[in-house]
């Protein structure tokens, strides 16, 4: 490696711009949010492409230079000779430094710029001999190695960070992403770990890789910039974690408290796998620092067969949303079923003998049948796969149903996906004319707020409650159970409302 300083904890916000206007804008936007703005002029529409080097070259910020080949990750098709050509006009200007593939780095070093970061990027998976791939990018002589592979699966990242700790150990400088949803915490974690920059994206529409998070949500939601070693880290476990709300409003809670922790998304497929490869003291190949989880569908169930212990209210739901570390051990409860139960008392009043249809059979539909029985009110389970609901009726004490054969009950309640945003925003789990009678609907799903299901039982004049106010009570539950102090609610519907209405 060089004799180049070493730049640490830095946010670099890529942008993409086909025109030099356009990335003029960009430029004055990124620039207040920045440390380093890389400039992807392999963005450029060839004709624009003099122009964009003009407006970088003049802008009041630390420019960051990417001319990649799409055969390398890039934006469009280059051919060497334009590459050549690029680098060479490059010769004298004033850019922070360069990002450069493999195969041009050595030229670099008879230029004057200050900061090379030689790069390697996988689109396909994470490659099976990163060791060798690492020594000969550290072997270029750049400054800052920079690997980016995608990650399919959570545990695709491990070897990936175990670079990380063996490039800090050897007082090299690596940036090591896992790109998509499932490697989205080593973006939030690098520079606490050793990492020299971040890469961040300017607005949710404009990343330039799979799973890259604006600026904004690195600098204020994550605290990236402010994160160690030592700094707790809690996350939500989920089988997909790109909609959840979680990291808003537990993250703005932290942020309030003081304390020195963050929470991370953690998109699982086999929770199994996860604990035993990044979580178990014994076992785990990498260490976070984790002290506790929320856990969502699929996992609710599955996680207790991974746990040292679960507590009497788990026990009796039969499903835990929410692990903690106590005195080496991990330990499961719920929170759902409280978090579910007291808006509803508070909006409905007793539910002694209500009439109650809930649609579901997973591990939220069991904390809401647990909590409404123990109110004493007349639950009745429907499922459009009845034998799948049947051990939950059974267990509860509540009537089974077919869907389609919803008798008017007082109350109508939602846990299952359907209508969350995403591809199955624009449905409904039950039709509109269903609806007409139920005086109050009650939909789990929080994101978007109104349902179609929540839209249509207004309009047939029941009366309508979502799911946030549960999120938020079943949150502000486990962030006690996690730190000890108790979470300003205010703050976590604040934090929710606030990127709901982006």
């Amino acid at each position: 490696m060089s004799n180049a300083p070493v730049y640490q904890r830095k946010i670099c916000i890529s942008l993409c711009s086909k025109s030099g206007a356009e990335l003029a804008e960009k430029i004055e936007r990124a620039t207040p949010l920045a440390d380093i703005i890389e400039v992807r002029f392999d963005c450029a529409a060839p004709e624009q492409l003099d122009e964009c080097i003009a407006v970088a070259l003049v802008a009041k910020a630390d420019i960051l230079a990417t001319f990649r080949p799409k055969k390398e990750g890039g934006f469009r098709e280059i051919t060497d000779d334009e590459r050549i050509e690029f680098w060479n006009v490059g010769n004298e200007t004033g850019f922070w430094g360069v990002d450069l593939e493999e195969d041009r780095i050595e030229d670099s070093f008879s230029r004057r710029w200050d900061n090379r970061i030689v790069s390697f990027h996988d689109f396909s998976g994470t490659p099976s001999n990163l060791e060798t791939i690492y020594e000969r990018l550290s072997a270029t002589g750049a400054d800052i190695v920079k690997i980016a592979v995608q990650a399919d699966r959570i545990s695709d990242a491990i070897p990936l960070w175990k670079l990380l700790e063996r490039a800090r150990t050897e007082h090299k400088q690596l940036v090591p992403i896992a790109m998509g949803e499932a490697g989205k915490w080593t973006r939030i974690l690098g520079l606490a770990h050793g990492s020299p920059l971040a890469y961040a994206s300017l607005d949710a529409a404009g990343g330039t890789a799979p799973g890259q998070i604006t600026a904004a949500d690195l600098i204020n939601v994550y605290r990236a910039k402010e994160l160690t070693p030592e700094s707790k880290v809690f996350g939500l476990i989920a089988g997909d974690t790109s909609y959840s709300m979680s990291p808003y409003i537990q993250n703005a809670a932290i942020g309030r408290a003081g304390i020195d922790a963050v929470f991370v998304p953690l998109q699982v497929a086999d929770i199994g796998e996860f604990f035993r490869r990044m979580v178990r003291e014994r076992s785990r190949e990498i260490d976070l620092n984790f002290r506790g989880f929320a856990v969502t569908n699929p996992h609710k169930r599955a996680v207790i067969d991974v746990l040292d212990s679960i507590d009497e209210t788990a026990e009796a739901i039969g499903a835990v949303n929410t692990v903690f570390l106590d005195s080496g051990k991990w330990r499961g409860t719920n929170t759902d079923a409280e978090g579910f139960i007291s808006p509803l008392r508070e909006r409905f009043g007793s539910l002694n003998g209500a009439n109650v249809a809930l649609i579901g059979a997973g591990g939220a539909a069991r904390a809401c049948v647990y909590a409404l029985r123990r109110e004493g009110a007349n639950v009745t389970v429907l499922a459009r796969n009845t034998t799948k609901a049947k051990p939950l009726a059974e267990e509860f004490g509540a009537k089974l149903l077919p869907l389609e054969a919803l008798e008017r009950p007082d109350i109508l309640v939602n846990t299952t996906p359907i209508g969350t945003r995403g591809e199955h925003e624009s449905e409904t789990p039950l039709a509109a004319e269903f609806l007409h009678g139920i005086k109050l609907v009650y939909d789990l799903t929080y994101n978007p707020r109104e349902t179609r299901l929540l839209r249509e039982a207004s309009e047939a004049g029941c009366e309508t409650l979502d799911g946030l106010e549960m999120l938020i009570r079943q949150a502000a539950a486990q962030f006690k159970i996690w730190t000890g102090y108790e979470a300003e609610a205010g703050v976590m519907l604040a934090a929710a409302t606030k990127q709901l209405e982006k």
